[in-house]
């Protein structure tokens, strides 16, 4: 078996874990905790129509008083992407949108330059050589973008970072033009076209785009870990501009919903699930293959092949795990950007609960 890096991490840890005596599911993130790993963390896990596991650690207020409940709401942060390309395949499925069309058919005021070149397809493979932030303050920002329409107007006249199609690079803002193209296709602005279409479909009623300085009931203050290991608090940031890449907030219960519903055909086709899992053949460097909004880690023998997303942004480290073959799923949320190691490999620690 040929291994990505990722994938033989993901082998090799699972092996030790059944080697020796694990502890418990809500040890393990006792054990996080204790460690400052995370300030607050919850976690689920399902298996076909069954949620198996919720657990919950540490805290979710600002005073740290607080502690996180199952209930709890996170960012998930770059995790939206997978719902964007679920929205891009939906209306491929039926007919409203071309993945192989320049999306020039579709923006016909994006400028020709790229519009004439991009595909929807290359933008869901993150191979159209968009960019990504320039700075920390961009990515920080406090400004409010009314619409997509306008959010992209950030970087639609920067330069393509290579010709579309020919190499790979990670980027939000693709996903973004994803959201917009969207939009377009549908007739919906992405919000509604999300809420109608992946919510309410999969049963998610905990989840929603998050909106700056807005107050959610049991919603998690933001917090960070700092170079010497200290978690601090931390201030908000407006995610108007990657709301179609990372502006998504929900909690296990209905993450796990997602994840089922993705696997058992509610939400998609079983040929479009399959697509999700093809990727090109361009350069990644060191990355896992990427197919449409799903990372593709590689099959392991204990739990067969496994697909997933990460995310990580201010207030934020999450990993979701997708277990086609058994049609199980995994999700960590935690409140603490600069801990998405810690998130993944906790969820990985996770795997004997799905194991065959």
């Amino acid at each position: 078996m040929k291994f990505t890096t990722t994938s033989l991490f993901l082998f090799l840890a699972i092996y030790s874990l059944f080697a020796q005596d694990a502890p418990t599911a809500d040890e393990l993130l006792a054990n996080a905790i204790a460690a400052q790993q995370f300030a607050g963390i919850n976690a689920g896990v399902a298996v076909g129509d069954e949620v198996t596991w919720l657990g919950a650690a540490g805290y979710c207020s600002e005073d740290r008083q607080t502690p996180c409940n199952i209930d709890t709401r996170q960012r998930i942060a770059s995790i939206s992407k997978t719902f964007t390309a679920v929205a891009a395949l939906q209306l491929q499925e039926k007919g409203l949108l071309d993945l192989d069309l320049p999306i020039a058919h579709y923006l016909p005021d994006y400028p020709a330059f790229a519009a004439q070149k991009i595909t929807a397809r290359q933008l869901l493979h993150h191979t159209a050589g968009i960019g990504g932030y320039l700075s920390g303050k961009e990515a920080e920002t406090t400004q409010e973008y009314a619409t997509l329409a306008e959010a992209i107007t950030i970087f639609q006249d920067r330069e393509l970072l290579f010709e579309p199609g020919t190499q790979y690079q990670y980027s939000t803002y693709g996903y973004v033009l994803l959201g917009r193209v969207i939009e377009v296709a549908s007739g919906q602005s992405f919000n509604d076209y999300i809420q109608l279409n992946i919510f309410d479909k999969a049963g998610m009623t905990q989840s929603g785009i998050d909106i700056f300085e807005q107050e959610y009931q049991n919603k998690s203050a933001f917090f960070y870990r700092n170079r010497k290991g200290k978690i601090k608090n931390a201030d908000a940031n407006n995610l108007s501009n990657r709301v179609p890449g990372g502006g998504i907030y929900s909690n296990p219960n209905d993450m796990l919903k997602f994840g089922q519903a993705l696997l058992n055909g509610t939400l998609l086709q079983d040929s479009s699930l399959a697509l999700m899992q093809t990727y090109p053949d361009v350069d990644r460097g060191r990355n896992n293959p990427y197919g449409m909004g799903l990372f593709l880690y590689g099959d392991n023998p204990m739990v067969g092949p496994v697909i997933g997303h990460s995310g990580e942004q201010t207030g934020a480290a999450a990993q979701m795990m997708l277990f086609p073959e058994n049609k199980a799923v995994i999700i960590v949320l935690s409140n603490t950007a600069l801990a998405w190691r810690d998130a993944f490999q906790l969820s990985v620690s996770l795997f004997p609960l799905v194991a065959k």
